[in-house]
C-alpha cells in the first residue's frame, strides 16, 4: 500500500503534466514587436467575427474554441492588425507592429466613458504607462511635465503647481479615477496637491487642454489632469492569477532614494491590487553654471533653541529641501457578470514636514527673515466606490456608471522669524463627499448621448495657534479659514456626439450647476472684527460647448471647439486670511461672484503618410469677473497688524477681466520604424485689466516652453536624447505680483527682477533584459546648468544621473 502511493503520485503528476501541455499547445502570446513586452487585451477573432477571445495582461490568450483551418485576425487600438492561421498560431508568439499615432486611442476624460481621440474636438495629451515608466519621474507633477505641455511651477522640492494655457491651481482640475480632487481650500496661489499622486500606480494620464466645466463643473477652466490608477486583472478561470512588480531607484541630485512594490492576485471573479512606494529626498543641489543669484550662501540652524546663521558649505545645495513620503493603495475588483463591474479603491498619502523653500530664502534688511517655515505633512485619503452596469434593451442607458467617494484632506502652516519665540501654526483639514452618476446611451448609428448627474459637499476645519518655542505655551489666534465653513455643488449636464460619416464628428453639451457656501466667522472674529459674522453664496450658472472634427482625407485634421466655463468661489476665495508677502495680509471678503471663461480652439493636423506630422492649435480664452488678490479696507483700515506686524491689508475681489491667447505646436517625423524625432513647443500671452483700466502681464501665463527628443528603438533598446528651453520674461513682462518676489528671481542689470531663459541637454536608456528586468537610466542637464522654472522658489536640480531597476514577478 505505501509502495503504490508514489506510483499514484507519479501517475497524477503525469496526468498534470499530459493536460498542461494540452493546454499550453492551446495558448499563443501577444508582443509588442519593438520591445517583446506583452500586449493586454488584443482581440483575435475569426473571419466571420462568430468566434472570439482576448490577451490577458501576460499577453496571453487561448485558441482552443478555434478550428485548425481558421484564419484568424489579431486586433489592439494602439496595434496594427495582423492576420495568421490557426495552424501558424498555435505555440506560437504573435508579434505586433504599434501604429506609428495615437490618432486611435482610446480616452476618457472627454465624457467619462470610452471615445475614440480623433472623435473629440479638444486637443487631449495622453501619457501611459509605459512612458511613465521611462520618464521615470519623481512626482506626478514631473510626469506631467514630462507631456510637453504642461509648465510646472516649484516653490520647494516637495510641491508641483501645473500651468496650462496660462491658467493654474484652483482654475485647473485634478481627478483621480473620476473623482475630482479640487476642494473648497484649493487656492489661486501655487498648489502641491498633485505630487499626492503616486506615479508608480498610474496606468493612463490624460491632460485636457482647454475648458472641461460641462462634464466635470466648476474649475474647469483651463484644463482637467486625469488620473487612471492600474485595475485589479481577473484570471477569469478556476486557477489564481499573479503579477508582481518591484521598483529601486537612486538619483545624484537630490540624493533620492525610492522603492516600489505592487501585488496583482487575480481570481475568476475577484481580483487584488495593492501597491506601495517609499520615498526619500536629501536637500536638492542645483547646477553649478547659472546666476549667482540662486545660490544659497547661507541659511538659519536652530540649535538648543537658539537660532544660528550658518554658511553654507556647498551654496550649490539648497538647505533645507529635504522630505519624505508614503504611498499606499489597495484597489479590489469583483466581477459577478460580464455586464455588471464593482470597483472598490483605497488611497493614501502623506509626507514628512517639509520647508516651503521660497519663504526661507528672503532677506530682512541684511539678514534672513525666517527661522522656520514648514508645511506639516501633507496627507490625502480617498475611499470611492464604482459601480458599472451594462445593458442591451435599456431605453434610459447602454452603459450606467455610479461613483461615490470620501476624501479626507490635511495640511498644515508652521513659521517663525529669526530669533523670535513666537511660532505661528495654523492646520486645516478637508472631508470631501462626492457622488456621480454616468450614463451614456446609444440613440442610432449616428448619434450618441452622454448624461449624468453629481453632488459635491466640502466640510473645512482650520484652527491657529501661537506657541512660545523657549516656555512651550500655546495661545489661539486667527485661522487661515473660518472653522466649520461648507460648500456644495449639485449639477447635471448632458453631452452629444453625433457621427453622420466616419470623416466628420459633432460634439456639444450643456450644464447647469449650482453651488452654496456658507462660512461662519464667529471664531476668527475674536481677532479679525470683521463687520459681519457669517456670509453665504447661492448662485448657478449654465455653461456650455461645441466642437467638430473633421477628416476629409488621410492628411488633414480639423478641430474647432468653443466653450464656456465657471469657477464659483471657494472657502479659500471668501474666507481666507494668510500673509500675501512680506508686510500684506489677505482678509475676507463676502462680496464675490464667479468668474466665466470663454473660450474658442482651432487645431490643424497634417500626416503626410505616417513619415511627418504637423499637430497645431491656436486658442483664445476671455475670463470675466477675474478673482484677484487687490488692496482692500477692513472697517475703514487699509492696515492692521498681522503676527506682530503693520500690514497692508488685501482681498480676494471681482476686480479684472483677463485675456488670454496662445500656439502650440507639435512635430513628429518618423525617419524609420526605429528612429523618429519628437518636439513640442507653447507660446502663452495673456493680459490682466482691472476696473480702473490698468493693464498688466497675466500671473500665470509662462514663458515660451518646449522639449524636442530624437528617440531610438529597436528590440529590446531604447535611447531618448533631449533637449528641454525655455524662454526668457523681462522685468516688464512680470505681472506685478512677481516683480515684489524680487528673493525668487535673478537680477537684470539695472537690479530689477526677471526669468532667464534657459536650455538642458538630457539622455535616457531603458534596456529590457527579458520579460522580467529593466534598466532605465537618466543623465538629466548634462551641462549642470544653474536654472529655475517660471515663478518657482527653488532652484531646478543640476546635473543628475537617475537610475532605476525594475523586477517583474
Amino acid at each position: 500500500m505505501l509502495t503504490s502511493l508514489p506510483m499514484k503520485f507519479l501517475l497524477f503528476l503525469c496526468t498534470l503534466l499530459i493536460l498542461g501541455v494540452s493546454v499550453q499547445s492551446q495558448n499563443v502570446k501577444i508582443l509588442e514587436k519593438s520591445t517583446s513586452l506583452p500586449i493586454a487585451g488584443a482581440v483575435i477573432y475569426n473571419a466571420s467575427k462568430v468566434r472570439s477571445t482576448m490577451s490577458d495582461i501576460d499577453g496571453v490568450a487561448n485558441l482552443s474554441q478555434f478550428s485548425s483551418d481558421d484564419i484568424l485576425f489579431v486586433e489592439h487600438l494602439l496595434y496594427q492588425i495582423g492576420s495568421f492561421k490557426t495552424s501558424d498560431m498555435v505555440d506560437a508568439i504573435i508579434y505586433l507592429k504599434p501604429k506609428i499615432e495615437g490618432l486611435d486611442e482610446v480616452v476618457l476624460s472627454a465624457s467619462k466613458f470610452q471615445q475614440s481621440k480623433r472623435d473629440i474636438p479638444q486637443k487631449i495629451i495622453n501619457i501611459t504607462a509605459k512612458s511613465i515608466a521611462f520618464s521615470n519621474p519623481q512626482t506626478s507633477a514631473d510626469l506631467l511635465e514630462s507631456s510637453g505641455n504642461v509648465f510646472i511651477q516649484k516653490s520647494q522640492m516637495g510641491g508641483g503647481s501645473p500651468m496650462i494655457r496660462g491658467l493654474s491651481t484652483n482654475r485647473l482640475l485634478i481627478t483621480v479615477d473620476g473623482v475630482r480632487m479640487n476642494n473648497a481650500i484649493f487656492r489661486g496661489g501655487n498648489l502641491q496637491n498633485v505630487i499626492s499622486i503616486d506615479p508608480f500606480t498610474i496606468h493612463n494620464t490624460e491632460v485636457t487642454l482647454g475648458a472641461g466645466s460641462v462634464v466635470y463643473g466648476s474649475d474647469a477652466l483651463g484644463g482637467v489632469m486625469s488620473f487612471y490608477t492600474q485595475t485589479p486583472q481577473l484570471s477569469y478561470s478556476d486557477s489564481l492569477y499573479f503579477r508582481g512588480n518591484a521598483v529601486a531607484r537612486y538619483a545624484t541630485a537630490n540624493k533620492e532614494k525610492t522603492g516600489h512594490l505592487d501585488l496583482n492576485f487575480g481570481l475568476e471573479q475577484w481580483a487584488f491590487f495593492t501597491s506601495i512606494s517609499y520615498t526619500d529626498f536629501n536637500d536638492l543641489r542645483m547646477g553649478s553654471h547659472g546666476p549667482l543669484d540662486y545660490i544659497r550662501p547661507e541659511y538659519i540652524r536652530t540649535l538648543d533653541g537658539i537660532d544660528q546663521l550658518v554658511v553654507n558649505d556647498n551654496p550649490l545645495l539648497q538647505v533645507p529641501t529635504a522630505y519624505d513620503q508614503i504611498n499606499l493603495l489597495q484597489k479590489v475588483r469583483y466581477e459577478p457578470k460580464e455586464d455588471w463591474t464593482f470597483d472598490l479603491g483605497l488611497y493614501y498619502t502623506t509626507t514628512s514636514d517639509y520647508s516651503r523653500y521660497d519663504r526661507l530664502i528672503r532677506y530682512k534688511g541684511n539678514q534672513l527673515r525666517s527661522a522656520e517655515w514648514n508645511y506639516g505633512p501633507q496627507q490625502w485619503f480617498m475611499g470611492n466606490v464604482q459601480v458599472t452596469k451594462l445593458s442591451s434593451n435599456s431605453n434610459l442607458y447602454d452603459k450606467i456608471q455610479a461613483t461615490m467617494a470620501y476624501q479626507n484632506f490635511q495640511e498644515s502652516r508652521m513659521d517663525r522669524d529669526f530669533n523670535k519665540p513666537k511660532r505661528n501654526i495654523r492646520e486645516e483639514a478637508v472631508d470631501a463627499i462626492s457622488a456621480n452618476l454616468d450614463l451614456e446611451k446609444q440613440l442610432g448609428a449616428r448619434t450618441e448621448l452622454f448624461y449624468g448627474l453629481e453632488y459635491i459637499y466640502n466640510e473645512v476645519t482650520s484652527s491657529g495657534t501661537e506657541e512660545d518655542i523657549n516656555t512651550g505655551t500655546t495661545n489661539g489666534t486667527v485661522s487661515r479659514y473660518p472653522n466649520g465653513s461648507d460648500w456644495q455643488s449639485v449639477a447635471l449636464y448632458s453631452s452629444l456626439k453625433f457621427k453622420p460619416n466616419p470623416k466628420f464628428v459633432f460634439q456639444t453639451g450643456i450644464r447647469y450647476n449650482h453651488v452654496v457656501l456658507n462660512a461662519d466667522f464667529t471664531e476668527n472674529n475674536k481677532y479679525l472684527n470683521l463687520p459681519y459674522s457669517n456670509t453665504n453664496i447661492n448662485t448657478g450658472a449654465f455653461t456650455g460647448t461645441a466642437g467638430v472634427n473633421w477628416n476629409p482625407n488621410q492628411t488633414i485634421t480639423l478641430k474647432f471647439n468653443a466653450s464656456s466655463a465657471f469657477r464659483a468661489p471657494n472657502i479659500d476665495d471668501i474666507g481666507k486670511v494668510f500673509d500675501s508677502e512680506p508686510g500684506a495680509v489677505v482678509v475676507p471678503n463676502d462680496d464675490l461672484k464667479p468668474e466665466y471663461a470663454y473660450g474658442l480652439e482651432l487645431g490643424l493636423k497634417l500626416n503626410f503618410e505616417n513619415c511627418v506630422i504637423l499637430d497645431m492649435a491656436t486658442y483664445y480664452t476671455y475670463l470675466d469677473n477675474t478673482l484677484v488678490r487687490r488692496d482692500f479696507t477692513l472697517n475703514g483700515n487699509s492696515e492692521i497688524m498681522y503676527d506682530d506686524e503693520m500690514s497692508t491689508v488685501q482681498a480676494i475681489q471681482n476686480a479684472a477681466e483677463s485675456r488670454i491667447f496662445g500656439f502650440e505646436v507639435g512635430l513628429m517625423v518618423n525617419f524609420t520604424e526605429a528612429l523618429k524625432l519628437k518636439s513640442d513647443y507653447n507660446i502663452i500671452g495673456g493680459r490682466e485689466e482691472d476696473d480702473f483700466g490698468n493693464s498688466t502681464s497675466l500671473r500665470h501665463a509662462a514663458p515660451q516652453f518646449g522639449a524636442t527628443h530624437v528617440i531610438w528603438q529597436k528590440n529590446k533598446w531604447q535611447l531618448d536624447a533631449f533637449a528641454n528651453y525655455n524662454s526668457e520674461l523681462s522685468n516688464n513682462q512680470l505681472a506685478p505680483s512677481e516683480k515684489e518676489k524680487g528673493y525668487m528671481y535673478a537680477l537684470d542689470e539695472h537690479g530689477n527682477p526677471y526669468a532667464p531663459s534657459w536650455y538642458t541637454l538630457n539622455f535616457r536608456t531603458q534596456y529590457q533584459f527579458n520579460q522580467a528586468v529593466s534598466l532605465t537610466a537618466s543623465l538629466e542637464n548634462i551641462t549642470d546648468q544653474r536654472y529655475k522654472t517660471y515663478s518657482s522658489g527653488i532652484a531646478a536640480p543640476g546635473r543628475n544621473l537617475i537610475l532605476s531597476l525594475k523586477y517583474t514577478l
